[in-house]
């Protein structure tokens, strides 16, 4: 069945009682011994935040200006996909497909839909972001399997659905990866792949490359900055993943049950990650959605599927681009990049550029897919 249906997010009255009533009954650990976050998250920011969260956040506004946005709901291969899809006011404009990553959902691209949308002069683009299986309202999962390869297909199946026989592929984190499979699986219709990365996702990734290590002097000073980062990614970075890698469900009962230790879980990449101070209310509607769609546990399962699969689909061979932010020497050292692909660096943003620097990352996007019209 091919059926699309409008949508719109509606969470009800009691859904957010609830969710005040246990902010209200939350049981607080005493503060970290550490002067600093080496060891989590500080219970005094995670307070203000779930203060903020109970007391200080309008999650009816932030409803309603989300609706702003024409989105719908699909089923595909068994499961539930929502999606935003705000065309824009030039008829014949290019189409790009967004793809988010961990821990957020489709939410993040709310400004840069708008600016990608809106800008006028031949340069807006018809815009498609659904949330990926198991994020945002992309829930319930439909079961286990739900790796970057099987995301890719049925993206292709959503943009046959919409009728677009040409598009462009957006993204970042697990978006990156499942972008360049959808343009590996669909060549034919796909214009060209975009993705954003920075230097911390690029020295984490590379401890998952085999024989990366072994490839690099320590004696050279980039090489040597990548090996640091390496090592402190295995030895202080990567607990979050090993745990959903290996325990997902294990994990999974807190982040469904206790609205602060998911704003935990999801604060605490959010601090990390960027080298901006997001606003609070940036922080509270990824968590608000990820709580109220029910998606902690999801999301954890889908990335033990992703370290459990061999699908890496087909090279991709359309136009290539990659905008780095927080930009430095390592991130080019590490990547496989074709050469003839676009490549742009820039100083500011980090992990999450539609939310850090959206007029950047529309203004890269609209450099890179415009020739492409």
């Amino acid at each position: 069945m091919d059926e699309i249906t409008p949508y719109s997010i509606a969470v009800s009255d009691d859904e957010l009682e609830d969710l005040r009533r246990r902010l209200d009954t939350t049981r607080w650990p005493d503060e970290s011994p550490a002067d600093g976050r080496e060891r989590g998250i500080r219970a005094a920011e995670l307070r203000a935040l779930a203060d903020r969260w109970r007391d200080g956040f309008d999650w009816r506004a932030v409803e309603a200006r989300l609706n702003r946005i024409p989105q719908s709901i699909t089923e595909i291969d068994g499961q539930r996909i929502h999606f935003f899809h705000a065309r824009a006011e030039e008829e014949n404009a290019p189409v790009l497909l967004l793809t988010h990553g961990f821990p957020s959902s489709n939410a993040e691209f709310e400004r840069l839909i708008e600016l990608l949308t809106t800008s006028g002069d031949g340069q807006s683009f018809h815009v498609v972001a659904p949330a990926l299986p198991g994020y945002g309202f992309s829930t319930p999962l439909s079961g286990a399997g739900w790796a970057m390869g099987r995301t890719a297909r049925a993206w292709v199946e959503l943009m046959r659905r919409l009728g677009y026989d040409r598009y462009g592929v957006h993204g970042g984190d697990i978006g990156a990866g499942v972008s360049g499979l959808v343009a590996g699986l669909d060549p034919e219709h796909v214009t060209g792949v975009h993705f954003v990365t920075d230097p911390m996702t690029a020295a984490n990734t590379a401890t998952f490359l085999p024989g990366l290590a072994e490839s690099l002097d320590p004696d050279d000073a980039t090489d040597h900055t990548i090996l640091e980062r390496m090592d402190a990614f295995r030895n202080d970075g990567s607990g979050y993943l090993a745990i959903q890698n290996t325990r997902p469900q294990t994990i999974g009962y807190g982040l469904t049950d206790s609205p602060v230790f998911l704003l935990a879980w999801i604060a605490e990449k959010l601090q990390d990650w960027t080298d901006v101070d997001l606003e609070p209310a940036q922080i509270l509607t990824l968590v608000s959605i990820a709580w109220f769609g029910r998606a902690g546990a999801s999301a954890a399962h889908t990335l033990y599927d992703q370290a459990h699969s061999q699908d890496w689909g087909a090279p991709s061979k359309v136009p290539q681009a990659a905008a780095v932010f927080g930009a430095d020497p390592t991130v080019r050292r590490v990547l496989p990049f074709p050469a003839d692909g676009r490549w742009t660096e820039f100083e500011g943003g980090l992990h999450f550029p539609a939310m850090e620097m959206p007029d950047v990352l529309a203004d890269d996007l609209r450099a890179f897919f415009g020739p492409l019209r």
